[in-house]
């Protein structure tokens, strides 16, 4: 199955290692999941999992992206111009990827995107499909 994950999922799996969103990494890395990403997405998970404020060392920035990159999917997704993002216009991004992959949305912050079933929380991603993992 393929997932795209936002960039706050990231920095959550980062700082909370037994919660939902580290959970949903582990799985991307033991296979379980494909994560899948374009170029605007990457640059924006290497962008903010640099910010100093957030302090991660550049270990676990690399133990972060690496098999991200290795293992996942690198797509040039079509544009989607018809959804509304009234919040914010830098996560149609994300939307888009998914769209083209058939991927599930994992995202922080729901109410950034369109009401649209294939795009979930943390917790209700796992309730779905980790309660085995």
């Amino acid at each position: 199955m393929n997932i795209v994950l936002d960039t706050n999922i990231l920095v959550s799996a980062a700082w909370s290692p037994g919660k939902n969103a580290a959970t949903i990494l582990k799985a991307v890395f033991a296979g379980k999941f494909t994560a899948c990403y374009d170029s605007r997405i990457l640059n924006e998970y290497i962008r903010v999992l640099h910010y100093k404020k957030l302090g991660f060392t550049e270990t676990e920035i690399n133990a972060i992206l690496d098999p991200l990159i290795k293992y996942g999917i690198s797509v040039i997704p079509d544009e989607i111009n018809n959804a509304l993002f009234d919040r914010d216009e830098s996560d149609r991004k994300f939307y888009e990827t998914a769209k083209y992959c058939c991927a599930i949305l994992i995202t922080g912050n729901l109410v950034h995107y369109p009401a649209d079933p294939s795009i979930m929380s943390p917790a209700e991603f796992c309730s779905r499909y980790l309660d085995y993992f």
